[in-house]
């Protein structure tokens, strides 16, 4: 990354933010975007992955990139790639700060892909890091305990800058992290804390209050943390990037980001979470159960194989009436098999569990079985709600 990255003429000659986390970083990201284009700031933003179209991952004012701009990027990476293998993600994050560079940006946006010092977005230092979670996956690659995961994760931290994280509970390599390289840390709970009052919420934070905030447009209680966060980092910024209060309304009402507790139109209720995990089937569950009355809810789930299909079945098991299950494509795919086996091991009944060859099937039959009043779920990956989104564009 360094390599190419030094090669390509790709100055950010703007702040920089840096978001990793195991779950909540999305979110994140797309709160804070929002609020500074509230408050008249020209911004790029970096995301992934994608749910329909490459071109979500880059945004310039809250605007996909359009195909001609990203590919006059991408022909830019391989001009000076000199042979310099690079991964597919790699690739994309060298041609995204190529683009953002030309751009005249007032304020970027990172989102980390995979952990954290060695994800491609850390080859840009961070004017603020952020961590919004700390929870056990990809443990391939960042290690077995929130202890090791902290520790990749706070490889974006950089010496003398903020460095904010959300975890209620963060493991000693976070702190440990930043006494190293000298960040300086706030932690949710200490530096900056939320409110929640129910039809509205207050923050507190290293400029003071902020009293009255509408709830955000992302569902989930979950999300105040997230919304907490992009207003400590505006704290942080408040010199260079004042944002007023309007502009933090503004934001948290127009924020979207599919896929993200997202409710479509119309009867049955269908509800679209990429929650791949245990710690964000928790935060799903919890948002479902705060909907109110259903009188079935159809779960359609599909999962890739190195997740933890046990650890979100058991979330999300007491929420669900009925399950349509498949398989998912894709070298990191899985028949279905392990989500069919977690629902064994969690006594749900093999006469509530339907399998299916696809998750475009699974979808189907779900919205052909629900009623007005029932519910429909559909979680596991990034790929089912896609497939899911695709499926549902297509019976309308």
């Amino acid at each position: 990354m360094r390599e190419v990255h030094s090669r390509i003429d790709a100055p950010i000659g703007c702040p920089v933010v840096t978001i990793g986390g195991t779950n909540g970083k999305g979110s994140t990201c797309a709160m804070l975007d929002a609020m500074l284009r509230g408050a008249g700031f020209r911004t790029g933003m970096y995301a992934s992955p994608h749910l329909l179209r490459y071109n979500e991952r880059v945004r310039l004012d809250g605007v996909e990139a359009s195909d001609e701009r990203l590919v006059a990027a991408f022909n830019a990476v391989e001009d000076v790639r000199n042979g310099v293998p690079l991964t597919y993600f790699e690739f994309g994050t060298i041609a995204a700060l190529w683009l953002f560079a030309r751009a005249r940006l007032d304020a970027l946006v990172l989102e980390v892909g995979l952990g954290g010092r060695l994800d491609a977005v850390n080859v840009v230092d961070a004017d603020v890091a952020v961590l919004t979670s700390i929870d056990i996956d990809h443990v391939d690659y960042l290690g077995p305990t929130r202890e090791d995961i902290g520790r990749e994760k706070a490889g974006i931290f950089r010496a003398g800058r903020p460095a904010i994280c959300a975890d209620p509970h963060p493991p000693a390599s976070v702190e440990a992290g930043a006494q190293a390289v000298g960040a300086k840390l706030l932690l949710l709970g200490r530096d900056y804390d939320y409110t929640d009052e129910r039809t509205q919420w207050r923050y507190r934070g290293p400029r003071g209050e902020r009293f009255g905030l509408p709830v955000p447009a992302l569902r989930g209680a979950h999300q105040l943390a997230n919304a907490a966060t992009a207003l400590a980092c505006l704290d942080v910024l408040h010199d260079v990037l004042p944002v007023n209060a309007q502009a933090v309304r503004e934001g948290l009402l127009t924020v979207s980001l599919p896929g993200r507790f997202q409710v479509l139109p119309g009867r049955p209720t269908v509800v679209l979470d990429v929650a791949h995990n245990p710690h964000a089937a928790r935060a799903l569950a919890g948002a479902l159960g705060n909907m109110g009355y259903h009188a079935e809810t159809f779960a359609v789930c599909a999962m890739l194989a190195d997740k933890d299909a046990d650890g979100v079945i058991a979330a999300l098991r007491p929420h669900a009436t009925r399950w349509f299950v498949s398989g998912l494509p894709g070298a990191r795919g899985d028949d279905g098999g392990r989500v069919r086996n977690a629902l064994t091991a969690a006594g749900v009944a093999s006469s509530s569990v339907r399998a299916f060859a696809d998750v475009a099937g699974a979808y189907q039959a779900a919205r052909e079985t629900a009623l007005e009043a029932d519910r429909i779920v559909v979680f596991g990956s990034f790929l089912t709600v896609a497939a899911a989104l695709s499926a549902d564009a297509r019976m309308h």
